[in-house]
């Protein structure tokens, strides 16, 4: 499947490094079900995110996919088709994040890292539209989040353009 070619976005904060210092390839799933898309919402931080991660040496990004859906939202997934690949300069780190759309086969059981626990990651499923409008308010958020909801922002709208 890696072989499949996406679209891919640049995007960069307003404070970045090029080249940068660090790279972090990370996998995302999109998962539509009667117009919600799933998010992870961090309740401590009131930061919300499509769910994923980084990748695990080793582990294709598909597996990558499958892995933090399962973590995050405590679900298993089938990855459908790669959908979009940003490519978003934030500090000193480029953080490639791949996007793929998936489809839930089943249940399994939430395994949250520290981090995410103290951040109080739950999975929500959020109205489309209201998933754009959250992540539309990118340019009243600091420096890091910003990068981050600029992100979401760009994919959903892509998303919501190809469904």
């Amino acid at each position: 499947m890696n072989n499949m070619q996406t679209e891919t976005i640049i995007q960069k904060g307003r404070v970045y490094s090029d080249p940068p210092e660090r790279i972090r390839p990370a996998s995302r799933g999109l998962i539509i079900c009667d117009n919600k898309i799933l998010l992870t919402y961090e309740t401590e931080t009131d930061v919300y995110m499509t769910p994923g991660g980084g990748v695990e040496t080793g582990e294709t990004l598909e597996e990558c996919c499958v892995r933090e859906l399962r973590e995050e939202a405590g679900i298993e997934v089938k990855v459908i088709k790669p959908f979009i690949t940003v490519n978003e300069y934030s500090f000193e780190t480029l953080y490639i994040s791949n996007y793929f759309l998936c489809e839930i086969v089943g249940k399994s059981q939430q395994s949250l890292t520290d981090i995410e626990i103290e951040h109080g990651a739950v999975p929500r499923w959020i109205q489309m539209e209201k998933a754009i409008e959250i992540f539309s308010h990118y340019k009243e958020k600091r420096e890091d989040v910003m990068s981050l909801y600029l992100r979401e922002y760009t994919v959903l709208n892509r998303l919501r353009g190809a469904i």
